[in-house]
């Protein structure tokens, strides 16, 4: 079924590999599933081949836009360069790494006209021990901090509604993003709907997540972001959640 006109981001750093493929997958499944689409990789500050890739995809395909980062600049701030670009009703994220299947997108759009956000958790993540020791231990913590209740805070495969970035606001660089937007969601009784999608092993490419530079990173901006709504009050009514 065709639904709303859609944003794809797709934050990049060093998949020169993988981004080809992730566009043509994009190419071959959003015409069936959205009237409209753009397809946005936000190559943050790639040192392989990523930036000539990408101008030889956006220079065959007109609905392939680039965005630039100079240097790396983190995660966080490629899905807020991403989501600032984006012009369509709906906006989607993923990875470029291939570790999700875009076939599932319609498993998440069936949501978005009864929810603000369709969030995908994985059912059985395919990545190193010690990165789902991380993430288990991280969940734990955001759920002590903030109330949240989500299955698979870091899940890259999400669906918004476009006036919730009317509300919520990214100021996170790192790996801390997917937290901010979620409590930020929770806060302003943004409605959500959890999905279960599958997960895949990258095969090309390397992992930065468990680095612990952006291990420490995140830790510094979830404090930062626990004092700073500490200090916010929502509006009247406005968490239900």
């Amino acid at each position: 079924m065709r639904t709303e006109s859609m944003s794809v981001i797709l934050p990049a750093y060093n998949e020169e590999d993988n981004i080809g493929p992730m566009v043509e997958s994009a190419r071959e499944v959003l015409p069936s599933i959205v009237s409209d689409y753009e397809i946005i990789v936000v190559n943050d500050g790639s040192r392989d081949r990523s930036a000539e890739v990408l101008q030889e995809l956006s220079a065959a395909h007109p609905e392939v836009r680039t965005v630039t980062h100079e240097t790396n600049q983190g995660y966080g701030a490629a899905l807020k360069s991403g989501i600032r670009a984006a012009r369509m009703d709906l906006i989607f994220f993923t990875d470029c790494d291939l570790q999700f299947d875009l076939r599932e997108l319609p498993g998440l759009l069936q949501w978005v006209g009864d929810f603000d956000v369709a969030a995908g958790y994985r059912v059985a993540r395919q990545d190193p021990f010690h990165r789902r020791l991380n993430a288990f231990g991280w969940n734990v913590l955001v759920r002590l901090l903030f109330g949240l209740r989500i299955r698979d805070i870091d899940c890259a495969f999400k669906v918004f509604r476009r006036p919730v970035f009317e509300q919520v606001e990214v100021e996170s660089v790192g790996a801390m993003v997917n937290t901010e937007i979620l409590v930020q969601c929770k806060q302003f009784g943004l409605t959500v709907k959890e999905v279960p999608v599958n997960h895949f092993p990258r095969k090309h490419g390397e992992q930065s997540g468990a680095n612990p530079r952006v291990v420490l990173k995140a830790l510094g901006e979830l404090i930062k972001l626990h004092g700073k709504l500490k200090q916010r009050r929502p509006p009247r009514g406005a968490e239900r959640n």
